[in-house]
């Protein structure tokens, strides 16, 4: 896969430029054109778009997506017969024009800002640091250490390189990509659309679906490592045991088990890049080593288990479980799944397809057309969705928390009713909680394929116990099988684990935390001196936008950090303990006042006291504006 390919020039003709933008939602199609051509009359405003609405055209009529295809046609065949040269990039106030366009009206000038970095328009880098290690504090040793070489650790790991700043990876895998690398199961694949789930710093047209799998994930981060030079400053197969913060010398010592035995790396600060889903968690069942058949989590899958014709067990229904329920079906003789909570589905009919011919002649052909299509895809995923969760304290229902996320249910529920005929089977799979409290699942009619097909059972009874022949159920029922497959999620409340970290002091991170994860921003934490964490505690997005969004974020704001200890010649950086404290109660109040916080259904956003210690509960915009650079108010300096 290839990072910022040279666009190919049009040659094709106007019936066949015609019939290749066919294939896209014109609102992006339109915005990249005008910016390539520098002709912003393309931008009617009979043809802005309903961004609150939940077509994919964004409400345009018939004749309005004709209207739009037809003006990006002719500017596209005008562009091709003056040689396939771009216009200048937009200026500023152009710039805002085709943004505003594109988000249906006017929006702030912070918005603007977040859409133009994320645009990254002609490879501009807007959120790479202005300053050097070399610049800064020439002569100074100051080393990161990061734990892990999956998404966000080759984020964070570029930035501090882009800054001049000595950095070394240490990751417990043989490869980077993290859990892309880890979670092979069949049918694994994102559900964010992959034109968003991905850097802004290292766009590529090479998508092959609009949903990118496994593999082609893992494709593009290794691709990305490589020409980053990332890949160079990793030490595989190497796992951080502990942590331990010198306030003599003020560094961390770090102890490592690698192939070649125990070891001891230092470094001036620490950035845990390990993520919120990757141990896995088996449930607390009884009897579950007394199977004496085949048995395995689905993010350890194991591809020397024949299922062909085997009865197989599935326990679980999430969003992993989703994906590969299908694909052992066609495999099993008999598949039961056990489901203890429905998911809700929302309807994604592209979400297995290729992308269409047209699409790809776009993103080859025209320049910027990703770029414009991912922060189309950005801002209909924005804050547009998240007042559907929002909590109506006067709103009595134990199905929905609002009007409007009450709205949302009916038009899930209208989907079920749809696909599933067998008024049986909708008992089973049709969910009565609040849309939103637990991630969806993307369905594109599978799963309704899936669950009446003359092989597979879906049963909703309570487990009691597994034996040696398979499952027993709550109502008595053995149900014997040869292979069990757990689809039952992580160990995501259970933040940095297995390896132990000690702060200032000695303090233990996991005995100070007893349970219950906390950081400033999800970044940083008392006692414990230039530790970062990506992906820590309530950064996890729910509803709205890609955890990359926020990786980005996060990487900008750790090395400005970096920035701060190297600038006024500190050695440490550590968040006040006022300052954290206050935060987090704003966290906890706002996500009682989400679908997440306030339902009582099971979900890993919450911990095993019933605290959210997951989610972030405000805006996307909130999220960069507070962490665009650090206050050195918030910090203790030393």
């Amino acid at each position: 896969m290839r990072l910022h390919p040279d666009p190919i020039p049009i040659t094709e003709s106007d019936e066949e430029i015609a019939a290749a933008i066919a294939a896209v939602t014109p609102v992006p199609l339109l915005a990249a054109v005008a910016a390539l051509t520098g002709d912003l009359s393309l931008l009617r405003d009979d043809l802005r778009p309903d961004v609150g609405s939940f077509d994919p055209d964004a409400g345009l009529g018939p004749d309005q997506i004709a209207a739009a295809r037809a003006l990006a046609a002719a500017a596209l065949a005008a562009y091709r017969d003056a040689g396939s040269v771009a216009a200048p990039q937009p200026d500023p106030a152009d710039l805002r024009r085709i943004i505003e366009f594109m988000a249906g009206g006017p929006i702030s000038d912070d918005y603007v800002a977040v859409m133009t970095e994320e645009l990254a328009l002609d490879g501009a880098d807007l959120r790479a640091p202005a300053w050097t290690a070399a610049d800064v504090a020439p002569g100074r040793p100051f080393r990161v250490a990061i734990v892990g070489a999956g998404m966000s650790g080759i984020a964070v790991a570029h930035r501090l390189d882009q800054a001049g700043v000595d950095y070394v990876i240490l990751e417990k895998n043989a490869d980077v990509g993290g859990t892309w690398l880890e979670n092979r199961y069949p049918g694994c694949r994102v559900d964010v659309p992959n034109h968003f789930y991905s850097y802004s710093f290292a766009q590529t047209p090479e998508w092959p679906q609009y949903y990118a799998t496994q593999s082609s994930l893992l494709d593009y981060f290794r691709t990305c490592a490589s020409e980053l030079g990332v890949r160079d400053h990793v030490r595989f197969e190497t796992e951080v045991l502990d942590a331990t913060w010198d306030d003599t010398r003020g560094v961390w010592r770090i102890e490592v088990r690698g192939p070649d035995g125990t070891d001891t790396v230092e470094s001036h600060a620490l950035v845990s890049a390990v993520g919120q889903l990757n141990r896995p968690n088996l449930p607390d069942l009884p009897g579950i080593d007394d199977f004496a058949g085949e048995w395995f989590h689905s993010a350890r899958w194991d591809p020397d288990v024949d299922l062909e014709g085997k009865r197989v067990a599935i326990i679980g229904t999430g969003a992993s479980a989703a994906q590969f329920i299908p694909a052992v079906a066609e495999r099993a003789s008999e598949l039961t799944v056990f489901q203890r909570t429905p998911p809700w589905l929302l309807d994604t009919p592209n979400y297995h397809d290729d992308l269409p011919d047209g699409m790809r002649w776009l993103l080859e052909h025209v320049p910027g057309f990703a770029n414009w299509d991912r922060v189309y895809i950005f801002w209909r995923s924005h804050e547009v969705i998240v007042p559907m969760a929002e909590v109506d304290p006067e709103w009595d229902s134990t199905e929905s928390v609002s009007m409007l996320n009450d709205i949302v249910r009916q038009l899930f529920t209208a989907y079920y009713d749809m696909q599933f005929e067998d008024p049986e089977l909708r008992a089973k799979v049709l969910p009565h909680y609040p849309p939103f409290s637990k991630r969806f699942v993307r369905d594109n009619g599978i799963w309704a394929r899936t669950f009446t097909r003359d092989n597979v059972t879906l049963d909703v009874s309570t487990i009691k116990e597994i034996t040696e022949t398979g499952v027993r159920t709550a109502d008595g029922v053995d149900h014997d099988v040869d292979v069990i497959i757990y689809g039952t999620g992580f160990e995501a409340s259970k933040f940095l684990t297995p390896m132990t970290v000690h702060g200032r002091g000695g303090v233990d991170l996991h005995e100070m935390w007893d349970g219950e994860a906390r950081a400033y921003l999800g970044l940083t934490i008392p006692e414990f001196p230039n530790l970062f964490l990506m992906y820590g505690p309530n950064t996890n997005i729910v509803i709205n936008g890609s955890i990359i969004y926020f990786s980005e974020l996060e990487a900008r704001y750790i090395t400005e950090c970096v920035h701060l200890l190297l600038y006024d010649g500190r050695t440490s950086l550590e968040v006040k303990r006022a300052v954290h404290d206050e935060y987090n109660v704003r966290v906890d109040e706002a996500n009682r006042r989400m679908a997440w916080g306030a339902a009582s259904v099971n979900t890993w956003y919450k911990n095993a006291s019933g605290r959210i210690t997951q989610n972030w509960p405000f805006s996307l915009l909130e999220f960069w504006q507070w962490t665009r650079k650090p206050d050195p108010a918030d910090y203790v300096l030393r």
